[in-house]
């Protein structure tokens, strides 16, 4: 199962995603080491580039990788010539003079990691792309469900939200399906594309979808920064038609239901402030588990390595 690039989750094969995450769970024992670090990458290289700004997605790498003793490299776009109009080409070609073995790329256009996989002898990894792909977010995700459900077949989860801009979207489902979940998506009817994936249940309703008995929900960012227009009124209303409410929360409580969200949260738009301290809330874990999985996926991609 020999592979330069991970670009998306749909063109993985399930024996190599199962693989992954069984690969995922040693490393994350290893946190509960005193000495956290393994030579597993000693001497390989890794470059960060990122076109968009990030927090979570970009610590996680950048630790990942360090706890697997490579070098980290942060390629500073906002300071680069990439400002005075340098194509994506040019840097691709003077980043391959530096022999990095990794290039960990986040860009607002979709598809881009793809073309510079092409460009490059590097292993390229994407770390969202547009709202087409962000695969490792899927891989944490499936992780960390099957932590509370060893075996997913049949289990159900609700995703609420901006379907039609996340790539979050896309990747989770695609993983979660490839592994026998059933999922859903909620959210306004501006936002929840019409032609869907195949067997993706669509609510716009949140009672509608609640009927449907997910085991987890999973509530999505709402992401103004790639909206050109504004698909609902306010984000109050927002948070009052989509978002858990307490009385809500006290529902999800009651029916012993697990809360997911990629972060950062906006309080008060997708969550209420006390669903932070929700005791069936997988979003500290999902950071965790993050990391983890990006030691998997760096680890099964080392060059020369064993696949």
């Amino acid at each position: 199962m020999a592979r330069k690039d991970l670009l998306d989750i749909a063109s993985l094969q399930r024996e190599e995603i199962d693989l992954l995450l069984d690969q995922a769970v040693p490393f994350k024992e290893l946190f509960t080491r005193s000495v956290k670090k393994v030579p597993a990458l000693k001497g390989k290289s890794v470059l960060m580039l990122f076109y968009e700004p990030s927090t979570r997605t970009h610590s996680s790498f950048e630790v990942a990788a360090k706890r697997l003793s490579a070098d980290v490299t942060n390629f500073d776009v906002p300071h680069s010539s990439v400002v005075k109009g340098e194509s994506v080409r040019e840097t691709i070609e003077t980043l391959q003079a530096m022999r990095t073995d990794f290039i960990v790329v986040r860009h607002g256009r979709s598809g881009l990691p793809g073309m510079i996989a092409r460009m490059t002898k590097a292993s390229v990894i994407n770390a969202g792309d547009g709202a087409h792909a962000h695969p490792t977010q899927g891989l944490l995700d499936a992780f960390t469900i099957k932590e509370v459900f060893p075996d997913l077949t049949g289990k159900r989860v609700l995703i609420i939200g901006d379907i039609l801009h996340s790539r979050v979207a896309r990747s989770t489902s695609t993983i979660l399906k490839r592994l026998g979940v059933e999922v859903a998506y909620l959210g306004p009817g501006s936002l929840v594309p019409k032609c869907g994936p195949e067997n993706t249940r669509r609510f716009t309703d949140y009672d509608e979808a609640m009927k449907w008995k997910p085991d987890v929900v999973y509530l999505l960012r709402v992401q103004m920064e790639r909206q050109d227009v504004q698909y609902f009124p306010s984000l109050r209303e927002y948070h009052r038609v989509y978002g858990i409410t307490e009385e809500r929360l006290k529902r999800l409580d009651g029916e012993g239901l697990w809360l997911m969200h990629p972060g950062p949260v906006n309080r008060g738009v997708e969550l209420c402030d006390a669903a932070m301290d929700y005791s069936r809330s997988l979003i500290n874990q999902q950071v965790e588990n993050g990391i983890a999985v990006r030691m998997a996926v760096l680890y099964w991609l080392k060059p020369g390595g064993e696949e």
